[in-house]
């Protein structure tokens, strides 16, 4: 029997069996069995459970089995043949093989929650092999409610160019770092109280070949986030101007969501000055009741008295049912220039 080495996780175990009539005469019945034993089960990979009627003299039995391995640890081939003699006795033995399945890949995740219900997923692979590997593919299978994007390309000239060059090679110790980002689904974006809670991200999908082409594939398991803490009521920021004049008024649009499932709340909005920033309008207005799951676009108008990278901040909500203020500082940062300066569009 021919043995593979140095096996790694979501390889293909293959292995050449081959049962040889070493005596002088023959033998018949002949049953050939190959079982692999791993830590947790024991599998059968014989192609054929049925007998060989007769193996003559100098005449063999060959067979090649093959298995994704999908556990690693000690392993074990046992091959267990049967036979009969031409006296009628009936011959039984076995053979055992045993091999180490060693992890290939380190893998590492990172989440980042954006402000605007999209999730960033930076997966940082490691190879801790000893040989090159081929990156085929490295690719993230998002959950029911998600639609991903690969950030890990550039456009040049019109085409997509890969951020790791043209070479997909990844050498011993190597780590690469991949990037994606998740965006909900339209019919799950509305429903703020679902995606507030929603933890599972979807699983990330490895295919390498080794340096003899022999081809490797990993699947995570489900890839949990912790869920953002938006309390009962949460401001994100809709549109706001990367740069805006000194002592000019700009624009932002707010977007309020009422994270409750079950409450409706009646809300008035407060703004208040900072050292820096300035509101224009009416602080204390009634913005209304807003139900359940339910969200409304607020535009408002401010102006800052300091240059520089500022801060917007000084928005409270009151959920006059409850009589409980939300506060909501440091929402964005603007660059704030003079009004010497030209401010493009």
């Amino acid at each position: 029997m021919i043995l593979q080495l140095n096996i790694f996780l979501g390889e293909t175990f293959s292995s050449y069996i081959s049962v040889h009539n070493d005596s002088n005469q023959i033998v018949k019945d002949i049953l050939v069995k190959a079982d692999l034993q791993t830590s947790s089960q024991r599998l059968n990979l014989s192609a054929s459970n049925a007998a060989v009627a007769e193996l003559k003299p100098d005449c063999c039995i060959d067979d090649v089995i093959h298995h994704e391995v999908k556990e690693i640890g000690t392993h074990i081939l046992v091959c267990a043949v049967s036979y009969t003699t031409q006296g009628g006795e009936k011959m039984y033995f076995r053979k055992f093989f045993k091999f180490q399945v060693l992890k290939p890949l380190d893998v590492k995740t990172k989440f980042y929650n954006a402000e605007t219900d999209e999730v960033f997923l930076e997966a940082q692979i490691q190879n801790i092999t000893t040989s090159p590997m081929f990156m085929e593919k490295v690719s993230l299978e998002p959950s029911i409610m998600y639609n991903v994007t690969e950030l890990n390309s550039v456009n040049q000239a019109g085409e997509c160019v890969s951020t790791f060059g043209s070479r997909a090679y990844l050498q011993p110790m190597d780590t690469r770092q991949y990037l994606y980002c998740l965006k909900p689904k339209k019919e799950f974006a509305e429903k703020a109280g679902i995606i507030k809670g929603v933890t599972v991200i979807g699983k990330l999908d490895i295919v390498w070949k080794t340096n003899l082409g022999e081809r490797g594939r990993l699947q995570t398991s489900q890839l949990q986030r912790m869920a953002p803490g938006y309390g009962d009521v949460r401001l994100s920021l809709e549109a706001i101007p990367d740069t805006v004049n000194l002592e000019e008024p700009f624009h932002i649009t707010c977007k309020i969501t009422n994270c409750s499932s079950e409450r409706t709340m009646d809300l008035v909005l407060e703004m208040c000055n900072t050292s820096s920033i300035h509101w224009c309008g009416i602080s204390g207005r009634q913005l209304g009741k807003l139900h359940p799951s339910s969200s409304l676009c607020l535009a408002l108008t401010l102006l800052s008295s300091v240059q520089g990278l500022q801060s917007v901040s000084g928005l409270r909500i009151t959920d006059t049912f409850l009589k409980r203020t939300y506060e909501y500082d440091d929402i964005a940062q603007v660059c704030v220039v003079s009004s010497a300066v030209k401010v493009e569009s």
